[in-house]
């Protein structure tokens, strides 16, 4: 399918998509995939639902503010005035956001978004070695940073103009915007036109941007939220998850945005705290990782989720035990899903009497899952193998030769292993790469690896992923130091704070070891295998 005209004037987007035959196959076969050719997502979801549902309809909560649909989209459009009439955004370029969940991170978003702007999203925890990164990927244009967060930006952001939002002074985006036109007219966008730039670690510790388009930001509320999760316009939605992570942005915006309902944003909440929010504001979906599900158990909380009746949980593996002890104590069956960053959000996944606890689910409507081999066969049930998926969305990689190890044959292969049985549930496995999965958040062993190694004392290290029962895996670290250094106690308190002085701090290694050399082949070529086997016997 050729592409349509674009309504990018900046053509580096276009220009960077990777070769058309090594795209996956995408599927629209879900009438409702079927989008017209000029699509503006933020027109559906923002300009087009405030219609729908009327101005005055809670949209966006906070625990200190709410804002209704017609409140939003008035911001949304004072915002894109000030990106396009005072520093002459032109769609096409890019605008990093960086910042917590909060209205004004969601007003930006769509600004960018109405303005035929192409959204770079980024962790306000990530430190400026990885902002760098995405940086000189994405060559933004602009910056849109909360005020709390803007200090990791001066040496790294030298090309692009940063505007700081929150902090109320003259120079603040909250109040530069307050002095424009409450309307805008939205770029007439291509369904096509590349929308969002979502980094994602590589196993290799350089970032990866996934390309995608202003249809597929729809299609995935148009999948596994209308059929699986299945909200009305009476729900209120909230979670942990960042909305740079598209986990995030799809549960806490686009479902709830797409059907009219409304969400609550929490910048930060220990398990108690966001189970006080939940009963407080009355919310009816979550979303999180099985991390949290189970630290809600832990804290006994669960007398605060009376209000809930859907949770979805992702990130990471599900536990059948936190499965079945969430259901004995709140009566909610969890819903379990995998995604990915390349397809944006939950492709496998089930609810309700669909559910078979221990199993990730079904393909969602609208997609295709199997397992087949290495060299891209496809497997009998019953026999593990690499998980392959196909649907509206897919792997697109911006200028990335990783573009042909993930996509294969029209197949998105995911890097995990799972077995499918014969009624077509799928059960996850392991990772079948080197991604280390803590917590719900991916970390690319090797970025992991280059931190540790800028400790003075360390002559070089490995790191894997080892099991952990609260965080399903953490981040072991193998160091070898320098000659006549001795590993004690209070070197891994000073390797660990060195690390996260320097990455996101959901990256340090959690456990070190310190060995008298690393387990290499003849050639040189490192054996992660004997390091699981080392840490397997040490624990």
């Amino acid at each position: 399918m050729p592409l349509s005209p674009s309504a990018h004037v900046d053509t580096f987007c276009r220009d960077n998509l990777p070769p058309e035959n090594s795209w996956p196959e995408f599927r629209f076969e879900l009438p409702s995939l079927d989008y017209p050719e000029r699509l503006n997502c933020a027109t559906v979801l923002l300009d087009d639902m405030v219609s729908t549902v009327g101005p005055d309809k809670p949209c966006l909560l906070s625990p200190s503010a709410t804002w209704t649909y017609g409140e939003l989209l008035a911001r949304a459009n004072q915002v894109a005035r000030v990106l396009t009439e005072d520093h002459g955004l032109i769609p096409g370029q890019r605008v990093l956001l960086r910042g917590p969940n909060n209205p004004w991170l969601v007003a930006c978003w769509f600004a960018v978004v109405k303005a035929g702007g192409v959204v770079v999203t980024t962790m306000p925890m990530l430190r400026a070695p990885e902002i760098t990164k995405i940086v000189d990927i994405t060559t933004p244009t602009l910056v849109l940073c909360d005020h709390r967060f803007a200090a990791a930006l001066a040496d790294v952001v030298t090309t692009a103009t940063v505007i700081t939002f929150g902090a109320e002074s003259d120079t603040d985006l909250t109040v530069r915007s307050a002095t424009k036109a409450a309307d805008f007219t939205n770029v007439d966008t291509a369904a096509d036109d590349v929308v969002l730039l979502a980094p994602t670690s590589g196993t290799t510790g350089v970032p990866k941007a996934t390309m995608h388009f202003h249809r597929d930001v729809l299609a995935n509320a148009d999948t596994f939220s209308e059929h699986v999760l299945k909200p009305t316009d009476t729900d209120v939605f909230t979670g942990t998850p960042p909305l740079a992570f598209t986990f995030g942005l799809g549960g806490l915006v686009i479902f709830p945005l797409r059907i009219g309902a409304t969400t609550l944003l929490i910048e930060k909440a220990t398990p108690t705290e966001l189970a006080a929010l939940v009963r407080e504001h009355s919310v009816t979906v979550l979303f999180t990782a099985p991390t949290a599900y189970r630290a809600i158990l832990a804290a006994d909380a669960e007398i605060d989720l009376v209000s809930l009746r859907r949770c979805v949980s992702a990130g990471e593996h599900l536990p059948v035990a936190v499965w079945e002890q969430f259901h004995e104590r709140t009566g909610i069956k969890l819903i379990d899903g995998i995604g990915a960053t390349e397809m944006l959000h939950v492709f496998i996944s089930a609810a309700d009497d669909d559910i078979r606890p221990g199993a990730t689910g079904r393909a969602v409507p609208g997609f295709d899952a199997r397992i087949q081999d290495a060299a891209g066969n496809p497997l009998p049930a019953g026999t593990a193998g690499l998980l392959a998926v196909q649907g509206p969305t897919g792997c697109r990689y911006l200028a990335d030769e990783r573009q042909s190890v993930y996509v294969r044959d029209g197949w998105n292969v995911t890097g995990d292993t799972f077995v499918c049985d014969a009624d077509g549930y799928f059960w996850y496995q392991a990772r079948s790469d080197d991604m280390i999965v803590s917590s719900g958040y991916n970390i690319a062993a090797p970025e992991v690896e280059m931190a540790v190694d800028q400790h003075p004392a360390v002559a070089e290290s490995a790191v894997i992923g080892i099991p952990d029962e609260a965080r399903g895996m953490i981040v072991h670290a193998a160091i070898v130091l320098e000659p006549g250094i001795i590993g004690d106690d209070t070197l891994v308190a000073e390797i660990q704070t060195f690390v996260k002085s320097i990455a996101a701090p959901y990256k340090y290694p959690r456990s070190i070891s310190f060995e008298q050399s690393l387990p290499r082949t003849e050639s040189g070529k490192l054996q992660r295998f004997r390091l699981h086997e080392r840490a397997s016997t040490a624990s």
